[in-house]
């Protein structure tokens, strides 16, 4: 059982499957990627039994093989090897050998058929299509809103929510709440999952920036994403998502309009004398005038001034300048909209250019 293939045709698919592939588990085929190759088709598929990763390389190329060999391995002896290296595979027994040039390397495998596949969960479904550049900006506007590893699980992942025309996605780790919504080509009843953190991040890593379509079917507690040559299946998290429609505030009246830019280099400039356990900031909104106020246990200072259109009620609030930093580098609008309603309520940020995209913040007292 022998292929034969170009380094740059195998480097990218592989960088792109093994990243799912955990560095501690019990199972040891689970350091392992599962190679299927023949009729001129080879098929790369990592997993970790919550997500899987397979992807379709087309190659001219004759033979078969299939077996499991060491993904990190695998990926190392790839990278190292020059650019236009031809690669010979050769499978026997339980080892295969990779010849490139004058490099020999003689690697152990393990059987294919004892490979723990993921199949699709079978049932109801939802199918919905949308340009993968699409669902990269929708997943890149929230998914720095998710917990890591909060006890309320559920927080540790995003919420995907069809309703209607509507794909909204939610992330929030109970300080914060980023929401953003897109309108889908036709109606669907009312779905929802919770799609996990590293499922999240591997899909944005995977995604490019086309207008290239990827097809998204929720299933029985699972979620499937076919796009380019890559399937991508996961589990979903188990549990109830906060109701998100009570925590995103209504008619805030205290409202200004601010340069993305402007304001996020002052935060960041008054983050640095900031509380390095609580991050706190102070804004204090005066007419026309936005004060950004940090101190810190060595009783220093740091003070930032804007100048905005502002003529409402005087203003002091405190908040976590990191949760606030967060949503100003990862929105690509260059006018923010920052909303108050009195000094005890959260923050809504907002952009000028998406109507669909909310991102509220909770106060902390300084």
């Amino acid at each position: 059982m022998q292929i034969k293939i170009n380094r740059e045709v195998l480097l990218k698919p592989l960088t792109n499957v093994t990243g799912i592939v955990e560095r501690r588990h019990t199972l040891p085929i689970l350091y392992n990627l599962l190679l299927e190759a023949k009729n001129n088709k080879i098929q790369l598929t990592a997993t970790d039994l919550e997500m899987q990763i397979s992807l379709t390389i087309e190659n001219t190329f004759n033979g078969e093989l299939s077996t499991t060999i060491s993904a990190k391995k695998l990926l190392d002896i790839c990278r190292s090897l020059p650019d236009s290296a031809e690669i010979d595979m050769t499978n026997k027994d339980s080892r295969i050998t990779l010849k490139a040039g004058k490099s020999r390397f003689n690697l152990q495998t393990l059987p294919a058929a004892d490979y723990p596949i993921m199949t699709k969960a079978a049932g109801e479904q939802i199918k919905i299509t949308l340009s993968q550049i699409a669902l990269k900006k929708l997943l890149k506007q929230v998914e720095f809103a998710m917990a890591q590893q909060d006890i309320r699980y559920y927080l540790n992942g995003l919420l995907l929510e069809v309703n209607g025309d509507k794909l909204n996605i939610v992330g929030t780790d109970g300080h914060r709440l980023s929401f953003t919504s897109a309108t889908l080509d036709q109606s669907y009843e009312k779905t929802e999952v919770i799609l996990p953190r590293k499922t999240v991040i591997e899909l944005i890593k995977l995604l490019n920036d086309s207008e290239e379509e990827i097809t998204i079917e929720i299933t029985n507690g699972q979620v499937n994403f076919a796009f380019s040559d890559i399937k991508l299946i996961s589990k979903v998290i188990d549990g109830k998502f906060p109701d998100y429609n009570r925590v995103i505030p209504q008619g805030h009246q205290n409202t200004f309009t601010v340069n993305r830019l402007q304001i996020l280099t002052a935060m960041q400039r008054a983050s640095i004398l900031s509380n390095e356990k609580y991050r706190g900031i102070r804004m204090v909104l005066t007419n026309n005038n936005l004060k950004l106020i940090s101190t810190n246990t060595e009783q220093e200072e740091a003070e930032e001034e804007l100048e905005i259109d502002y003529q409402k009620e005087v203003l002091d609030i405190g908040f976590n300048v990191t949760y606030l930093i967060d949503v100003l580098n990862n929105v690509s609008d260059e006018e923010i909209i920052f909303s108050f309603a009195d000094a005890n309520s959260s923050c809504l940020v907002t952009t000028a250019n998406d109507q669909n995209y909310k991102y509220v913040v909770m106060p902390m007292r300084i």
